[in-house]
């Protein structure tokens, strides 16, 4: 079987470079800072979701570190990255690779967890009556990673369902 960016030339693209925005994306998201966190208009918190990481991990909270670290970190790497591979390397149907893309599917609809977790943090910050939040682009730029990931996975579902359905001797030589 063709790669995907064989099959698709102009498709394959367009998603290489989108899946190298969404890449940019998620690291502006984790190392930007996330929100200013303001209480008593003394004391004054900028995080990131990497320094929110560390200091889960420096307080010894596992629970925590592991579930941020796993859904906002790990996985949207791994996704972007087997998107990468499945949509550039040959593989055939029932391969690695084919059941990885399944898997990133079903994954998929875990991504918007680490969305989710982020809007509870504002939320029950600014349900604070001496608390303020100030919302930065590090939320927006990873929110945008995770909608963009979940869009081009769809995309390349597609694709491989596409390409498996018109794979027949005549069509697989144009």
């Amino acid at each position: 079987m063709r790669s995907l960016i064989q099959t698709f030339p102009r498709q394959g693209i367009i998603i290489n470079l989108l899946l190298l925005v969404s890449l940019a994306s998620l690291i502006i998201g984790i190392t930007a800072p996330l929100l200013t966190l303001e209480k008593m208009y003394f004391f004054e918190n900028t995080v990131s979701l990497f320094s929110t990481v560390e200091e889960l991990y420096r307080q010894k909270e596992w629970f925590l570190f592991t579930v941020i670290a796993l859904f906002s970190l790990c996985i949207p790497i791994i996704k972007i990255s087997g998107l990468v591979l499945i949509l550039n390397v040959n593989y055939a149907n029932n391969s690695f690779l084919d059941k990885m893309l399944h898997i990133i599917e079903i994954i998929g609809k875990w991504s918007m967890l680490d969305v989710f977790v982020v809007a509870l943090l504002l939320v029950s910050v600014k349900l604070g009556v001496l608390a303020r939040v100030d919302v930065h682009y590090g939320l927006y730029a990873f929110a945008a990673s995770v909608l963009l990931t979940m869009g081009l996975s769809y995309w390349i579902y597609l694709l491989s369902e596409s390409s498996k359905n018109s794979a027949s001797p005549a069509k697989s030589e144009t």
